[in-house]
């Protein structure tokens, strides 16, 4: 029976660490026994406690682990959570998609814990929302978050829709940064790889003046800048994609030297087209005469090009194919740089209540480099095509009539081409991000100090902006240089455009158009109260909290700028005009309660239950229980049950509709038709058919829902030692998502009212726009034990924190079969790791602390090609599964010079390579690896120095 059903009046609420996390929560000094006892409030509660130990499932990680481990940037952070996701997530994993869905990837990092996706993963800044990234507007962008400002992460390993509304599903991720600080401190830190590229470094400056306690005001500011520089293919031998006995080979026969291709168009006479080879009979669709007997051989064409395994890729026929290895010549490390501030002015009035004033900014500038565009001349225009004449034209024919004959060649006639435009340069699109907030509040205590109270107002925005780069040319420009023979796509190795042919590129040029851009923006007003309710139990005092959320959200998307009459084409960019909103919004009003009842000593039930109304939705409202129980002094058992919901994105909801044609020749009615196969010997299937298909928002979409529990054990036999298990399951329905075209007609049965007839039943339009189809459950265990004591007159820690992975199914609607278990199979969105876990050791003598951590990574089974599955080629040395990861990481800390504290510390300690992978690059990242699960930057040396003056 699953666990949802057994305790949806149980709830796992309890505090685990993370390897390199603190035991506990910031505890306030009770050592004065006048002192008074500061209540404190922990992600995933609304009630200030004054003892957290166990009360909720919280990974709280402290900037000192944060540096101790050589984390450099949020990206290596979320890396290293074994709860994160691995998924096209960070700035490695989405150097090469650009268009439709994952723009907001263009310069963003989003969070993604237990696999639910980036939206359903919430992100809060010292407890309050921010803005969402302004391209996409789905999720936040991690690189707006002030990382050097940062005092620790708490990391809620739950559902908390009850206590912060909607994206709450895979869990939440709360940065608290630094306040109260009295002082000047400066800091750089450096991180630079053994082989070269991507190297990282970061300058902060920390000032503040004032105690808030003894002088009644705080003011602090910190500014810091980061740069992160371009790992390129280039920079790294394993991503060498030409292993064709492991499986891999580059699919492309796109080629610095072009290849020819047998496609008739609007030219009906080409040359190159219908040749049949004289020695096997087969048709040849594209070959490149380099690879021709008696040619030079496709290394002659330039860096990178090879001879192409084509029967990988369900190509025997093209023997005389070249291809060029384009994933190596993409980039594993974006450029990047930050500029970071935050600001904040804290006053204790005379009542003792706190007023603040918080500023938080970030300006942040990518550049998503990645291979140069693939021409060919039915994507360009027939004015593309190679011309008849010239040397290079000559060399080409009289290679293919040397080994084909001249009478298969029709000498003369244009040629048709793919070709991988070296000489344009790699494609580039810078975008800047400018995120703020500013945030007024007030905390303090009501009722003789028995009740804690907070108001907040704030106003936060993101604001970016993509720009083409090099390497993105006007079509028709493009396509007058090539046509012209100015431009030439048949250069060897060592050979130059001419200065004619340059002229062209650099005219054709659309370097600095805007791509498009966006911007969110959120108004958010909030109050909460919490206290003792008077009522006495066996266990002590019923706590309870009530509060209220108001937020206004908006959000605008522009696509092209250019006047709407002087739009010339931009070959290859991804421009989104059809999405374009001018500004849309919605209010979100929110009431929410929490009780927490310690029914008897050992036994404690925390009660939550939060309502949210949205415009244009309606109401939800979404309750939790969790429990803890104390078996034995050394034995607690804790559980959990509550519900999510995520709302649909603006995008999903008000994306612009577009109707367009299907093109295929394949096509027949499924409704008449098995599979929607043509089949010539039934006349209800022997004539193809074109219908048009709809794309684009929808309005009437509903929130994705969830339910999902969880049950754990956490032992403290001595106070030296701790252990925690806990299993927890997730099943989410209404998932939000796009059926593709074999999706709908598979299950045909299934989705029969998106395919939208005539009266007369004739099939007109298929809606592919967004459903709430789906149904999704996963589940696993996490393990935690942590030991501490003494050794050679200092203190050691050891840490251990896995992560197991147990199922992960999905079906597309609630009526159909749930597929395969997901679990430590490739995927080309998050590869679903069956076991991950971290080790971390220390040791602390005197001013020296040294820190040794293990990470491991399981393996998983590879993408299989495509002529592999097919069972048409199978390499000598093709192994089907990825090999697991495991890497080092030492750091040793000295604070005994005056003011001076020093970090030194080497990443990947044995400089291990990423593990093989055989997947095809056009769909997943990475070359010959893939950068999800591993880090392809290698071994790195840091260097951390802070001064206080």
């Amino acid at each position: 029976m699953k666990l949802t059903k057994l305790i949806q009046a149980l709830t796992l609420a309890g505090l685990s660490t993370h390897a390199f996390a603190q035991d506990n929560p910031p505890q306030s000094d009770t050592t004065d026994p006048d002192a008074k006892i500061e209540r404190i409030e922990v992600t995933g509660s609304s009630i200030k406690r004054h003892n957290m130990e166990g009360a909720l499932p919280l990974t709280v990680i402290s900037k000192s682990d944060i540096d101790s481990a050589g984390i450099t940037n949020v990206d290596q952070l979320m890396l290293n959570l074994n709860i994160g996701a691995n998924s096209n997530d960070n700035l490695a994993s989405n150097a090469g998609i650009v268009g439709g869905e994952e723009r907001g990837n263009n310069g963003a990092s989003s969070a993604n814990l237990r696999g639910q996706g980036r939206d359903s993963t919430l992100v809060l800044l010292n407890g309050r929302r921010v803005a969402t990234h302004g391209i996409q507007g789905r999720a936040v962008d991690l690189n707006s978050i002030p990382f050097e400002a940062i005092e620790r992460v708490e990391v809620l390993r739950d559902g908390a829709s009850a206590v912060y509304g909607t994206d709450a599903i895979g869990g939440v991720i709360n940065f608290i940064l630094k306040k109260n600080y009295d002082g000047l401190q400066a800091s750089t830190f450096i991180d630079h790889t053994q082989d070269g590229g991507g190297n990282i470094y970061r300058l902060n400056m920390l000032g503040g003046t004032g105690d808030l306690y003894e002088d009644g005001y705080n003011l602090m500011a910190s500014l810091s800048y980061s740069k992160a520089e371009i790992l390129r293919g280039t920079d790294r031998d394993f991503t060498n994609t030409f292993q064709p006995e492991r499986g891999l080979s580059p699919d492309t026969r796109g080629t610095p030297f072009a290849s020819i291709n047998n496609r008739p168009g609007s030219i009906d006479n080409l040359i190159g087209t219908g040749l049949v080879d004289p020695e096997t009979g087969l048709s040849q669709t594209v070959m490149n005469v380099l690879a021709l007997p008696g040619q030079a051989g496709c290394a002659a064409g330039g860096d990178g090009m090879d001879v192409d395994t084509g029967a990988l890729w369900n190509r025997s026929n093209e023997i005389f194919s070249c291809a060029w290895d384009y994933p190596r010549a993409s980039v594993l490390q974006q450029p990047v740089e930050n500029l970071n501030l935050v600001s904040r002015g804290s006053f204790m009035l005379e009542n003792g209540d706190e007023a603040f004033v918080e500023v938080v900014g970030s300006h942040v500038t990518s550049n998503k480099v990645f291979e140069p565009n693939q021409i060919t001349p039915w994507a360009i225009g027939v004015e593309g095509f190679y011309p008849s004449t010239g040397e290079s034209y000559d060399f080409i024919a009289n290679a293919l009539a040397d080994h084909y004959g001249e009478e298969q060649i029709n000498r003369g006639a244009p040629i048709a081409y793919r070709w991988r435009c070296v000489d344009c340069g790699p494609r580039e699109i810078e975008t800047t991000t400018k995120a703020y907030r500013l945030l007024a509040g007030l905390e303090g205590m009501l009722f003789d100090d028995k009740w804690d109270y907070k108001l907040g107002v704030s106003y936060a925005s993101s604001e970016a902006e993509s720009e083409l780069g090099r390497g993105y040319h006007f079509t028709g420009l493009l396509a007058e240089g090539l046509g012209s023979g100015d431009i030439n796509p048949f250069l060897l190795a060592g050979q130059s455009q001419s200065s004619a042919g340059m002229a062209a590129l650099d005219r054709a040029s659309a370097e600095g158009t805007i791509l498009f851009g966006g911007k969110t923006t959120m108004l958010q007003v909030d109050g909460l109260i919490s206290g003792s309710s008077g009522w006495e139990l066996a266990g002590g005092e019923v706590m309870v909290a009530a509060g209220f959320d108001f937020r206004r959200e908006g959000y605008e998307f522009q696509g092209d700028r250019r006047a709407a009459d002087n739009r010339p084409t931009i070959y290859g960019a991804p421009f989104d005009d059809a999405n374009a909103l001018d500004d849309v919004s919605r209010n979100i009003k929110a009431l929410f309660v929490e009780a927490l009842i310690p029914v008897t000593y050992d036994f404690e039930v925390n009660l939550a239950v939060r309502h949210d109304r949205y415009d244009g939705f309606g109401g939800t409202t979404n309750p939790k229980v969790s429990v803890k129980y104390d078996l034995t002094e050394d034995l607690m058992l804790r559980a959990a049950y509550s519900t999510g919901f995520r709302v649909p994105s603006f995008n999903q909801l008000y994306n612009g509709v577009s109707e367009l044609p299907y093109t295929g020749l394949d096509f027949a009615d499924p409704a008449l038709c098995p599979g929607g196969q043509v089949n010539p010997d039934d006349p209800n299937c022997s004539e193809p058919l074109q219908p048009s298909m709809l794309f684009g928002g929808k309005e009437d979409l509903g929130p994705e829902e969830s339910d999902q529990a969880n049950i754990g054990l956490v032992w403290s036999p001595v106070d030296s030692a701790t252990f925690t298990v806990d299993y927890w399951e997730i099943n989410k329905e209404g998932t939000i998502q796009t059926l593709s075209f074999d999706e709908l007609i598979d299950n045909f049965e299934l989705f029969e009212d998106n395919f939208i007839r005539d009266s007369s039943g004739n099939l007109l339009t298929i809606d592919r726009r967004w459903v709430n189809a789906g149904e999704r459950k996963t589940s696993g265990v996490e393990v935690n034990a942590m030991f501490n004591g003494e050794l050679y007159d200092g203190r050691w820690g050891l840490s251990f924190n896995g992560s197991y992975l147990i199922e992960d199914r999905k079906r597309i609607l609630p009526n159909a079969e749930f597929g395969d278990n997901l679990v430590g199979t490739h995927s080309r969105g998050n590869i679903p790791l069956r076991w991950k876990h971290t080790v971390s050791f220390n040791w602390s003598r005197g001013d020296w602390t040294h820190n040794l951590i293990q990470m491991f990574r399981d393996s998983y089974l590879d993408e299989v090609p495509p002529g592999i599955a097919s069972g048409n080629t199978r390499p000598a040395n093709w192994n089907p599964v990825v090999t697991s990861y495991t890497t080092y990481n030492y750091s040793v800390t000295y604070k005994g010079l005056d003011q001076l504290e020093l970090t030194f510390g080497i990443k990947n300690l044995f400089d291990r390579d990423p593990p093989f992978t055989a997947h095809q690059n056009d769909f997943s990242p990475g070359a010959a690896f893939d950068p999800r699960v591993a880090d392809p930057r290698g071994r790195a040396f840091t260097l951390l120095a802070k001064y206080t003056f």
